[in-house]
């Protein structure tokens, strides 16, 4: 099947079909699409029109299909559209994980009633545990579903048991293998046990060296393992290392995607998770705090200038590099806090010490500060301003080196006091060394200059 590509004339095309209630036509289109292309189709048609779709399709599509919209939109749209007997006919078919995202979306005592009506007990049980966990830990990214056997099974009936379980199951990647206690012992694959003899025991042939995470272990710190060891699924364990449940690679991708478009946001100084379809007040109630400490910064820049407006007005050609000093300063240390940045969030035991990070930073910056200190020299000397060259040069070394230490400083002080570090690599950075770039600046042109 081809890429799904949705084009404004197929989108028309729908919506007629909607409207005139063509359901033989919209039942073929729908049957040729992946659930993520008919998620695709719901983004762009109104509430009613998606609810209509949705019963076009089958209960198990739609349940696929609800599970590919993001948790916000899908908020807001069950809410409107759907009745607690359909939100549960599709919840009763939802992963553990994916159902308990969408009902913390959603208000308590609508949550409650989607609970109470679930037709599948075990997946209420499994719902009610994973909802004690905070979405951004193992536990609260592992979902229940999952195979597991006894080590003293057989494999005959460990296939047995797997069949019955795996009917709950979408992905089968691996059986865990469990003691009387749930204790977590190793891990079975399937080629093991399709290679094994019938009365073979598990025992015998299980895997002991397992990697795995307890409930309380980080979204962050998930991903970091699952990617060093190339895993697709990893399970979970409680303190007493009972198999409580497991986390798929789809999760954790979905994790990582959202915390990443979250600090992206955060380091252009947007406060809230808005999208571009957002209502025109969410999108410019977001963007109003950091502007408004960038306009204070700005202030406070020009009132720096003002204090040299003296110096200004005796040399005029010292304005011509204001701009430089503040932008490069600013830029300086956006790229330093932006390593840091992703240095913290690939913690190792081999990190760095501060006083490392320091002598490091140091003599990238004065490497860098002199090339463009002496691209910025070449120009003075051209515009006819050699009397500059020494305040141009110099200055532009201190405020590479500054802004460095600023970047660096910043996100590890913010990560410190339990502030996300990825807010230091946006405004508040640069409004930072737009004033330190000017200070220094005027300052070393008074010196040099012996302009008082």
């Amino acid at each position: 099947m081809a890429a799904f590509e949705l084009t404004k004339e197929y989108l028309l095309a729908i919506e007629e079909a909607i409207e005139n209630r063509n359901t033989e036509y919209l039942t073929a289109e729908l049957e040729e699409h992946f659930p993520a292309d008919i998620a695709a189709i719901l983004y762009e048609v109104n509430g009613e029109q998606a609810h209509y779709l949705l019963q076009l399709l089958d209960t198990e599509k739609g349940a696929e299909v609800l599970s590919n919209i993001e948790k916000e939109d899908l908020k807001k749209f069950i809410k409107e559209q759907f009745t607690v007997e359909e939100i549960s006919t599709y919840v009763n078919l939802f992963d553990s994980d994916d159902a308990v995202d969408l009902l913390n979306q959603l208000p308590i005592e609508f949550r409650e009633k989607i609970i109470a009506s679930l037709e599948d007990r075990e997946q209420a049980r499994f719902i009610i545990d994973l909802m004690h966990y905070p979405e951004d830990v193992a536990g609260g990214l592992m979902q229940k579903e999952l195979v597991k056997v006894k080590m003293g099974q057989t494999v005959s009936e460990c296939v047995e048991e797997i069949r019955d379980q795996a009917e709950n199951v979408d992905k089968v990647y691996a059986v865990y293998v469990v003691d009387d206690h749930q204790i977590l012992k190793g891990i079975v694959s399937l080629k093991q046990l399709v290679l094994a003899r019938r009365n073979t025991r598990v025992e015998n042939i299980f895997e002991e060296d397992i990697v795995y995470v307890d409930t309380t272990k980080s979204g962050d710190e998930v991903a970091q393992i699952m990617q060093k060891y190339d895993l697709e699924a990893i399970p979970v364990v409680n303190a007493l290392g009972r198999l409580l449940g497991v986390i798929m690679i789809d999760d954790v991708i979905d994790f990582i995607t959202e915390k990443a478009e979250d600090d992206i946001q955060k380091m252009a100084g947007i406060t809230d998770d808005v999208e571009e379809d957002d209502s025109v007040w969410k999108l410019a109630k977001s963007r109003i705090p950091w502007l408004v400490i960038g306009v204070f910064g700005s202030l406070m820049a020009a009132s720096v200038i003002h204090q040299f407006e003296n110096i200004l007005a005796r040399i005029s050609a010292l304005a011509m590099f204001i701009p430089i000093m503040g932008s490069t300063g600013g830029n300086v240390g956006i790229q330093t806090s932006s390593l840091i940045v992703q240095s913290l969030s690939e913690k190792t035991p081999l990190e760095m010490s501060l006083g490392q990070r320091l002598v490091k930073v140091v003599q990238v910056a004065l490497i860098n500060g002199i090339i463009v200190g002496i691209v910025a020299g070449v120009y003075v000397y051209i515009i006819g301003e050699p009397d500059l060259f020494w305040v141009v040069f110099l200055s532009l070394i201190s405020v590479v080196i500054l802004a460095s230490f600023m970047g660096t400083i910043t996100p590890l002080v913010l990560e410190k006091f339990g502030v996300n570090p990825a807010i230091a690599s946006g405004p508040f950075i640069t409004t930072a060394n737009d004033l330190i770039g000017i200070g220094t600046y005027f300052l070393i042109a008074s010196s040099l200059l012996n302009l008082q």
